[in-house]
């Protein structure tokens, strides 16, 4: 498996032009949280037949999130643990969001989950160049490590 700066180098490469930057400092963290939402939105644990807060916490967000902790900890620990903790965040913003009731979670997060994938194709035809995830969907995973550590945000970045 490549490196944690294999992939940043490899993603930097279609991400210099300063307007896409800036629409990926942007995007990528709606993008993140919006999934996530969506995501959470899948509720497994009543699907398994779960009662109580216990089965509010068992849906597709929590479940998808266990191989991409792996993926991101095998980069570096570092790494895994400041994924970890943007997740966790991501896991109270959708459990307070939920309380309202499903339906805003899931349509505020489709919304935005959509624009912001709008404005990323936007950023990719001013840079000249496509998404690197077309070639490889790794880099859907690397986008947040790549504004993390465009920002000074990434510990793990720094090894």
């Amino acid at each position: 498996m490549r490196t944690q700066q294999q992939f940043l180098t490899e993603y930097r490469k279609t991400h210099r032009n300063p307007t896409n930057v800036l629409v990926h400092t942007i995007c990528v963290p709606v993008i993140l949280v919006a999934s996530f939402g969506l995501l959470w939105s899948l509720p497994f644990g009543l699907w398994l037949g779960m009662v109580g807060e216990a089965a509010r916490w068992v849906n597709g967000a929590t479940i998808g999130l266990l191989p991409i902790l792996f993926f991101y900890f095998r980069l570096s620990v570092q790494t895994g643990l400041e994924m970890l903790f943007i997740f966790a965040l991501c896991a109270v913003a959708s459990r307070i969001a939920q309380a309202a009731g499903p339906m805003p979670l899931i349509w505020s997060c489709a919304i935005a989950w959509v624009l912001a994938w709008l404005a990323q194709f936007y950023g990719h035809y001013k840079e000249g160049a496509k998404p690197s995830f077309l070639d490889d969907l790794l880099f859907l995973l690397i986008g947040p490590i790549f504004v993390l550590d465009k920002h000074g945000l990434l510990a793990g970045a720094r090894r």
